[in-house]
């Protein structure tokens, strides 16, 4: 199976790798996995900009909405089923293409998961109480303290990595960041990553754009269903945390808004510099036609 290739198109939120992912398969006549951690649920439509019917109907998608907020389904979970679903689709196409904005979910299937010793379960309930009792702002702190590159590579908005990463430098007193990047699993494919890139401002403004466009669909609604389980790990994501602080009364609509758009481009902006460390991307203008980037494409295969 040497000569089948993954093909996995990476970039900041909103820049356009739904389209681009579309027509990759549709070149290749081949199906699409989705690596984004936040559309494996059913519950989670609109905030999590899940591919719509129309898009839907153009490419076979796996991991969309499979999944629910109630059940547990961990990285280690999807690297299971990823490589799993790999291994059937090989045997009928030469290529996959995969697409999404979780770059450990896409680690995790490109060189399998770094290997984390068995930490001490009560580091856990006790980072678990520090979050209940004190908020979030706490264990950031904490890891920026403890492990400052990892600080700066991960999503720090996301408590259920957060406590993660805590629990390996508190159970070991080593940096998490110290356990990453070991030996790579030998994959029986070959990956090729494409990158869409944009003006920083031209992502923002694309952000900002999206954002509107989800209040009109209605987040507003999806999120009010959605607010009795707000504890749950999957709320805990940009779009949903939001607008239940104003459902909670603590912000008022408009700047609940304001700040789905800023920390949605704080994430962007974490997505670029966790890209940016691969030098094996090959990186394209969001605007760039479909048929050079399959140029480039069949000219890094040949090599």
């Amino acid at each position: 199976m040497n000569n089948k290739h993954l093909i996995t198109v990476v970039g900041p939120t909103a820049i356009g790798k739904t389209a681009l992912a579309i027509d990759l398969a549709n070149a290749f006549s081949t199906e699409i996995i989705s690596s984004d951690s936040r559309q494996f649920f059913k519950e989670m439509k609109i905030g999590t900009a899940v591919p719509n019917d129309e898009e839907m109907n153009q490419a076979k998608h796996h991991f969309i909405q499979h999944k629910s907020i109630f059940e547990n389904y961990s990285v280690g979970d999807f690297e299971r089923d990823a490589i799993s679903l790999l291994d059937r689709l090989f045997k009928k196409h030469e290529m996959v293409v995969m697409a999404g904005g979780s770059g450990l979910y896409n680690k995790a299937v490109i060189e399998g998961l770094d290997d984390f010793p068995e930490i001490d379960p009560g580091i856990r309930q006790t980072l678990n109480k520090q979050l209940s009792e004190d908020g979030i702002l706490g264990l950031q702190s904490s890891l920026k303290e403890l492990d400052p590159e990892h600080y700066q590579n991960m999503d720090i908005d996301n408590p259920h990595r957060l406590i993660r990463a805590l629990e390996i430098c508190l159970g070991t007193g080593k940096p998490y960041s110290s356990f990453l990047n070991r030996q790579k699993e030998n994959r029986p494919f070959k990956t090729i990553t494409v990158g869409l890139t944009a003006d920083r401002a031209v992502v923002y403004d694309r952000i900002n754009r999206r954002v509107d466009i989800m209040m009109k669909q209605g987040l507003l609604e999806e999120a009010k269903q959605l607010y009795d389980h707000r504890n749950l790990n999957a709320l805990q994501t940009v779009g949903y945390k939001e607008l239940f602080e104003y459902f909670d009364g603590n912000w008022t609509l408009d700047f609940a808004v304001s700040e789905i758009k800023k920390n949605t481009r704080r994430f962007a902006k974490r997505q670029f510099t966790w890209l940016r460390k691969d030098e094996n991307v090959l990186w394209f203008d969001y605007e760039t036609d479909i048929n050079f980037i399959l140029s480039s494409l069949y000219s890094a295969m040949s090599v």
